[in-house]
Order: C-alpha cells, then sequence, then structure tokens
C-alpha cells in the first residue's frame, strides 16, 4: 500500500484494459491522426488525458460526488459537452478545404492548439468519466483515505500516463495512413464531411447515450 492506494498492479493492468476498450476518446484520436497528421493526433490525445485529470480533480475535491447527486448539473455538462461536438462536427462537415501538409509555422501551431482544446473538452465535458472515476478509483483506495485528494491524483496520473502511451501508438500507426489519404484527390472534402459526421456521433451518443 502506498499513498493510499492498495493493489497497485492490478489497478495498472485494469486501466490498461480500460483504456485499450475502443471508445469515443479512441474514435476522436484516430480521426485527427488520419486526416490531420501525426502531430495532430498527438496533441489531441494529450488535451484527452489532461481532460482525464480534470475529473480526478473533481473526484479528490469531491466534486464529482455533487455533479452525480445533482441531475440539472449532470445534464448541464451533458449536453454542453454534446453542443460542442456537433458545432465541431458541422463546422468540419462544412469545410471544404483541401488537405494539404502545412509549411507555415504559425498556422501548423494554431491548429495543435485547437486540436489540444478540442480534445481537453470532449473528455472534460463528459460527465460519464467523472461517474466511472468514481465508481472505478475508490476499488483501490484504502477506506481510511477516500477523502483523502493524494490517491485520487496518483490513481488519475497514472491512469492518464496510461491513456497518453496507448494513443500516442495508436497516433502512430494511424498517421502512416495520412499523407497517402492526403495526396489523393478530392480527399479533403471527403474526410472533413467524414471527420464531421464523426463528431456529430459523437455528441449525439453523449446527448443520448
Amino acid at each position: 500500500m502506498m499513498l493510499g492506494v492498495e493493489n497497485f498492479i492490478t489497478f495498472l493492468v485494469t486501466a490498461t484494459f480500460f483504456v485499450m476498450i475502443p471508445g469515443m476518446d479512441t474514435v476522436f484520436v484516430l480521426n485527427k491522426s488520419i486526416s490531420q497528421g501525426r502531430k495532430s493526433g498527438i496533441v489531441s490525445a494529450m488535451g484527452i488525458n489532461t481532460g482525464v485529470l480534470t475529473h480526478t480533480c473533481l473526484s479528490a475535491l469531491g466534486l464529482s460526488v455533487l455533479i452525480a447527486k445533482s441531475a440539472i448539473a449532470f445534464m448541464v455538462i451533458k449536453y454542453v459537452g454534446a453542443v460542442y461536438l456537433v458545432y465541431i462536427g458541422v463546422k468540419k462537415y462544412r469545410d471544404t478545404s483541401v488537405l494539404a501538409i502545412e509549411n507555415n509555422t504559425e498556422t501548423v501551431k494554431n491548429n495543435t492548439k485547437n486540436d489540444f482544446w478540442a480534445g481537453f473538452f470532449t473528455n472534460s465535458l463528459n460527465p460519464k468519466v467523472a461517474l466511472f472515476f468514481l465508481a472505478f478509483f475508490p476499488q483501490f483506495i484504502t477506506p481510511s483515505k477516500l477523502e483523502d485528494p493524494i490517491p485520487f491524483v496518483l490513481l488519475g496520473l497514472t491512469f492518464a500516463t496510461i491513456g497518453v502511451v496507448w494513443y500516442v501508438l495508436l497516433t502512430l500507426f494511424a498517421s502512416t495512413f495520412s499523407n497517402k489519404i492526403k495526396s489523393a484527390p478530392n480527399s479533403g472534402k471527403w474526410l472533413n464531411k467524414i471527420s464531421g459526421f464523426i463528431f456529430v456521433l459523437m455528441g449525439l451518443q453523449i446527448a443520448f447515450g
């Protein structure tokens, strides 16, 4: 037992299993990696797992319990997240620009910044992640330490680290197809439409799932 955490090895194995199960975050990272390349996928993965730390902090402070008990708070966060994803999807779907490998440093910087925040908000505004942490983390925390934020933070950092490693591996795999897809005629328009459609579906999944 360390710092209030029990069965840490079991947590590592279980958390890795959960991270590897294909879900909304996986689709998000793969979508960014294939349509925009390796750097976009990696930055998106960083944003998603920073969102994990947001939920970790909420759990540590006990705010997730309040969200779980308050139907209004839960619904507000849920629908704000859904609307955000649908907005991104519609915007992407209507984008008729052609994909290209960016050489302009400022453009790349702005794009990666947007990718990070898109990943961050996608995860942070999903209240189901907070509920998952509330159900999962306490199983590996000493009962007498459940009100101590340190075990939650330690488990959250571990979970986020596993997520970064896994999504970066996915990105490296998926981005190998990026340049080939970009070189195809009209690939940009089709990828934008597919990406937009995926984002809208993700938003609807949060809203009605």
